[in-house]
């Protein structure tokens, strides 16, 4: 684990895929998932190049199809820590033999994690350093503590968006995919009340996103306020009964049901251009 810290906050990355492993207060307490293996031994995987799962968990591109697992390929592999300060760690990946049997594109993967205060800074760069156009998504999947360490029983907590979300969720469907019929949303206003009935079909997902911030707390006292400008979507989700609620902004999603198209047209995907760049964002601060 390679560990960066503040006064407020010390957050501890693993280079296996540049994963968000811990992200404690000052006092030591542990804001993110305690990982348990009965429900999801994952903390904060980077979903890249694609965000969700595939129909067949194949994809085409230029009349070839290629095999690629749920969620893409760099939460599979160990990043080079390319940058280390006290408050600051940058991770590379870069493509590899095991990389282009599955996505044959020629790319460099940042993610660059920053302590300022009470605020971790989560800066991921994509590039395109090949000589064709790449298809890509990328997704945040960090895993928060449910409930958070500071005296809230679990039915307390809840999720505030930034402005009002009226519109229906997109529906997944067992295998995870998306279905053609959407379900409506689950928030009272702006605030959305976090029950595991709420997550018994899958997770709950934002296709078209108007926040672009929102707190997650116990009701009172302190909790978590996330930012993801430039983010259209975004996944919240959990296992019924786990300690964790996942806090997830896109640029991506899953296929529709029955997709059959190439990559380029699978919803969500950007186009890069050679040597093109982009950086997704996503901040977390301890707010009281």
């Amino acid at each position: 684990m390679i560990e960066i810290a503040s006064d407020r906050l010390t957050a501890a990355i693993n280079p296996f895929g540049a994963e968000l492993s811990s992200l404690r207060d000052g006092k030591g307490c542990e804001l993110m998932t305690d990982a348990d293996p009965a429900f999801w031994a994952g903390r904060a995987p980077l979903l890249f190049p694609i965000v969700g799962r595939l129909v067949d968990d194949k994809y085409r591109v230029d009349g070839n199809e290629y095999p690629l697992p749920q969620h893409g390929l760099a939460r599979r592999q160990t990043f080079d820590l390319v940058e280390q300060a006290p408050d600051r760690a940058v991770f590379r990946l870069t493509d590899n033999e095991a990389t282009r049997a599955v996505y044959p594109f020629a790319f460099a993967l940042d993610a660059a994690f920053t302590v300022a205060g009470a605020t971790l800074a989560m800066d991921i760069t994509v590039t395109n350093t090949g000589d064709r156009d790449m298809p890509a998504s990328f997704g945040f999947h960090p895993a928060f503590a449910w409930p958070l360490p500071y005296g809230r029983a679990r039915a307390d907590h809840r999720i505030v968006f930034e402005r009002p979300e009226p519109a229906e969720l997109s529906a997944i469907v067992r295998g995870g995919w998306i279905a053609p019929e959407g379900w409506p949303s689950p928030l009272d206003g702006r605030e959305l009340k976090l029950t595991d009935a709420l997550f018994e079909r899958d997770a709950l997902v934002w296709d078209s996103l108007e926040s672009q911030s929102l707190r997650y707390d116990g009701g009172e006292g302190p909790g978590l306020e996330i930012g993801f400008v430039g983010m259209p979507r975004l996944g919240i989700w959990t296992k019924p009964g786990a300690r964790y609620v996942c806090i997830e902004p896109w640029h991506g999603i899953a296929d529709p049901i029955g997709f059959t198209g190439e990559i380029w047209d699978k919803p969500g995907i950007l186009r890069f251009a050679p040597g093109e760049t982009r950086t997704f964002g996503m901040q977390v601060t301890l707010a009281g």
